[in-house]
């Protein structure tokens, strides 16, 4: 009867908010852990088959009333923490539970409702796979694997480590801790403390009583490292109402500070200890170790009775139990054991760890503590570790259909909108699971497709970033993957067309392609692919089938659903995004016209000027030009000279007014050494209106699918599409410019940055030379080590997009007048380039087999003569010959493999009288029969326009 009032005097004693209380009892070698509250009333009791009962009873009374708590019955509970009016549960499958008291919404479930005394599922952290929890006064804390922290609840003091007091009533990342390596978590009354692998301790929330550690009594809104602990290596922290344990294992010592009252710190010291001292351990320290030594590990109560026997324990970590992820012991049996007994066992691991996304986060990380930097860069997946298991679990054809019935069921209920990079571990791991070249396999690929065009733009984002780091050989996989099942979509796609339109049932219009989400991911793929700069061949990408849904009959239409497929560029292959574009022209003049196609003098554009003053004639009619006429087809005609505008004279005003623009004396761009052009600065603009009239014929020629050979740099062509040019972009326009900022990124060397003494200016030449700041105060900023990269990144910045933005506004905002299509933006930045400067590089010999011959016979000496001598001609000469007969030195990119052009022989009655001639209207060399070789090397060396001439090795 003394004892029992002794300790209910004892229980009384320790105040509203004082530490939870675990226990651990011995029952034929099985282990039962009970939690309870600060006066006992209210207690967790976790069976050893992880079943949990609640047990009530009254401060004055020993009676106790149990019950299981049957929402939770199918549940394997591995983790229970109290606080002063709330629980939480945590499961096996990576499930996190709360219930009762919730005035401050410390039960995180995203409300203030005043009590939920059922458990309930807090969706916030769904997928997020925790190593520990912690629950306070009226606060809640869990660290995940990797470490990462979140709290919710009351904040008053700051004990969520936010940053405010502002209470919270969801999960929020303490993003102080970040990279922290947390590995446990305690919660104190208002307070709480976190420990990481290193040993380090931070503290933070109410410090009036000194339980923060930090030699004062204030509060703390973000955490802060117990400087008086730094060195120690601590292995275990608790925390009661108002003070905080430590234990430090090298030393064998506890260390506690905060309040002393009633001697809840375990000795007879003064009542607030501030900073951490060591604890005079009872006498029977020792004994009790010895008698706890077989024990599971345990954490828990800070009473004096039991402090000294936990504390041992704290040394050997927690006997808390974690939640179910993939180890190499769980591989092995499974790939080993084969009898029916085993199989079930089997299944139920399976299932358990393959239906929870944060049973498969948490595993596959690896046996370096690397994945505790995970963050939107990095995601901690040991992708090598994946591939490895797949490989196992394939040897074994019932593991491996387990594992993909059960990961197709979770597919289904993926959430949209995760709150940690951790919860897309997932999203990486999942595709290397689903590797079989199967209909099961290309299902669950389409349904996890499904799943990632569903998360919120944030969140597609991160995981954008984490694919964008992955490993190339996984990063190509992953394209190869999410290619194939395109492929196999796409095709049933063009069957299905086939059969409906067979069967006359519906429209020929056709629908929706199949799975369009797997042509999305495929797209995303491909566009953190071209950021990353091109790891993965564009060719990779391509879906041949596509071309198969552009041959059908209507199916191509710009009116038909399937045209949606141009949304994803990457499956098209460069002749296939030619044709595109040329159906979308098509479209254009179609709406112009009758609904069966014929060019009309209503949609074309009548373009007469004048050779001695091309570029005047040509702003005329720019100027004066209606949105509709950029819509029709142009037709030129030279004043005052033959022939009819087949697409050779068209091509030959835009060559001659390139080449005009581009002459020094022309004043419009700057010439670089390195034989490129580029726009000068905005100060050296002299008209508004130059590059808007440049950029609008540049327009036009991609519209009239005419070359416009202006030698730009590719960074133009990014720029053109949307992209950020990059510091090979600058090394291409200004070669010695980007090598030198290359060699900064590359300098290890501190001495280095203090003898060159840049800083933060770039120096601008126009008039005269100026230092413009690349950002506020550059000029007083030196580059070092530490801000290079944020240096060259300015850098290159400021020559590509602030100090041209006014002149490439205009030329933009003309290129969109002259070309009024969209599909154009399909083509990559290189592609764009061919398509618009035209081909620099031939196959001659592939032009010589695409000649079409007029009274001529390829055997003719005559031919067999020209083609001789025409090989022999230095490379300048031979595009000499190309601009001669066709308008243009390049050839353009729909021509590239099928460049056509005729030789005639005029028939002529003297034919040494007769230089060939070319009709450029039509692409005929107009060559006359001669046998004799050296005649012939006369007519190559013929006078033709401005008295060009070929010159001859």
């Amino acid at each position: 009867m003394a004892a029992g009032r002794r300790q209910r005097r004892r229980r009384q004693r320790r105040g509203p908010g004082s530490s939870t209380s675990r226990e651990l009892t011995q029952s034929q070698g099985n282990e039962k852990v009970q939690c309870s509250n600060h006066d006992a009333t209210h207690m967790l009791v976790l069976s050893p088959d992880g079943k949990l009962s609640e047990q009530w009873a009254t401060a004055s009374s020993s009676c106790c009333k149990t019950r299981l708590v049957r929402e939770l019955g199918d549940q394997d509970i591995v983790q229970i923490s109290c606080g002063d009016q709330h629980a939480m549960a945590l499961s096996r499958g990576g499930e996190l539970f709360t219930w009762g008291e919730n005035a401050h919404g410390q039960l995180g479930v995203g409300s203030l409702t005043a009590s939920i005394p059922q458990p309930q599922l807090v969706k916030r952290l769904k997928g997020i796979p925790l190593a520990h929890i912690a629950a306070g006064g009226a606060h809640s804390a869990v660290v995940s694997l990797s470490g990462a922290v979140y709290s919710w609840g009351k904040n008053g003091f700051g004990q969520l480590g936010l940053g405010d007091t502002e209470d919270r009533d969801c999960p929020a990342y303490v993003r102080a801790l970040e990279h922290w390596k947390t590995v446990f978590i305690a919660c104190g009354a208002d307070h709480t403390a976190v420990l990481s692998k290193e040993g380090l301790v931070c503290t933070f929330g109410a410090g009036g009583a000194g339980q923060l550690g930090h030699n004062s009594t204030q509060n703390e809104l973000v955490p802060r490292v117990v400087a008086e602990l730094w060195g120690a290596r601590v292995s275990q922290v608790a925390c009661g109402s108002q003070q905080t344990l430590v234990y430090v294992p090298s030393l064998d010592k506890v260390y506690s500070f905060g309040s002393g009252e009633e001697g809840q710190l375990g000795d007879e010291r003064k009542p607030n200890q501030l900073i951490p001292l060591p604890i005079n351990s009872p006498a029977n320290t020792e004994k009790s170790c010895q008698e706890n030594s077989t024990s599971q590990k345990v954490t828990g109560s800070i009473t004096r009775e039991i402090q000294s026997s936990v504390l041992c324990k704290m040394s050997k970590n927690s006997y808390l139990k974690e939640i179910a992820t993939l180890k190499d012991e769980d591989m092995d049996a499974w790939i080993s054991n084969s009898s029916l007994q085993h199989w079930e066992l089997i299944k139920q691991n399976i299932r358990l760890i393959f239906s929870s996304e944060a049973c498969i986060n948490g595993s596959f990380l690896g046996k370096s503590d690397k994945h505790f930097k995970t963050s939107k860069e990095f995601s901690g997946v040991d992708m090598s570790e994946v591939q490895r298991f797949y490989e196992k679990i394939k040897k074994k054809p019932e593991v491996f259909q387990e594992v993909q019935k059960e990961i197709k069921k979770l597919l289904l209920s993926l959430s949209s909108s995760p709150i940690s990079p951790e919860n897309f571990r997932l999203y990486l791991i999942l595709p290397f699971l689903l590797q079989d070249n199967d209909d099961s396999s290309f299902r669950s690929l389409s349904l996890l497709a499904q799943a990632i065009t569903k998360l919120q733009p944030k969140a597609l984002q991160t995981l954008e970033h984490l694919l964008s780091n992955l490993e190339t050989s996984f990063f190509r996989r992953l394209v190869f993957l999410y290619q194939r099942v395109s492929q196999k979509n796409l095709s049933e796609s063009v069957m299905d067309f086939c059969r409906r339109c067979g069967n006359i049932l519906i429209s020929p219009y056709g629908r929706n392609p199949r799975e369009p989400e797997t042509l999305q991911i495929l797209q995303i793929l491909y566009q953190v692919n071209s950021r990353a700069g091109f790891r993965v061949l564009a060719k990779n990408f391509y879906v041949p089938q596509v071309r198969d849904a552009m041959l059908m009959p209507f199916c191509f239409c710009a009116e038909t659903p399937l045209w949606n497929l141009t949304k994803y560029p990457c499956i098209f292959n460069m002749e296939d995004k030619l044709l595109v574009y040329g159906i979308e022209r098509k479209s254009i003049a179609l709406r112009l016209g009758p609904i069966v196609y014929r060019m009309t003098a209503q949609e074309q554009w009548l373009f007469p000027v004048r050779r001695q003053c091309l570029l005047q004639d040509l702003w005329n009619h720019l100027n004066s030009a209606s949105t509709q006429q950029f819509r029709s087809t142009l037709k030129v005609s030279f004043v005052g000279e033959m022939g009819q505008d087949g697409g050779g004279l068209r091509q030959e005003l835009f060559s001659v007014a390139a080449r005009s623009l581009c002459q020094p004396s022309s004043g419009v761009f700057r010439q670089l050494a390195s034989g490129l052009l580029w726009f000068p600065s905005q100060q050296a603009t002299s008209c508004e209106d130059t590059f808007f009239r440049i950029g609008t014929l540049c327009g036009m020629a991609l519209y009239n699918s005419c070359v416009a050979p202006f030698p730009f740099p590719g960074a133009l062509y990014k720029k053109l599409l949307g992209l950020a040019p990059a510091l090979q972009d600058l090394e291409e326009l200004w070669p010695a410019v980007g090598r030198n900022l290359q060699a900064i990124l590359d300098e290890e060397d501190d001495r280095i940055f203090e003898s060159l003494e840049m800083d933060f200016t770039i120096m601008e030449e126009g008039d005269s030379v100026v230092a413009v700041e690349l950002k506020e105060n550059g000029a007083s900023i030196p580059v070092t080590k530490d801000n290079r990269k944020e240096y060259v990144d300015l850098y290159v910045n400021y020559v590509f997009n602030e100090s041209i933005r006014k002149p490439f506004e205009d030329f933009m905002q003309g290129f969109l007048r002259g070309c009024p299509t969209e599909k154009w933006k399909m083509f990559l930045p290189t592609e764009l380039q061919i398509v618009l400067q035209g081909q620099t590089k031939f196959d001659w010999h592939l032009l010589e087999k695409n000649v079409i011959y007029g009274n001529y016979q390829p055997s003719d000496k005559t031919i067999r003569n020209f083609w001789a001598v025409f090989h022999k001609l230095p490379e300048d000469n031979k595009k000499k010959f190309l601009a001669f007969l066709s308008g243009s030195d390049r050839i353009s990119a729909y021509e590239l493999e099928r460049f056509t052009f005729s030789i005639v022989d005029p028939q002529e009655a003297n034919p040494d009288e007769m230089y060939p001639c070319a009709n450029t209207c039509s692409l005929i060399l107009f060559l006359p029969r001669y046998s004799r070789k050296r005649i012939l090397k006369k007519m190559l060396l013929c006078s033709i326009e401005h008295d060009e001439m070929f010159g001859l090795l």
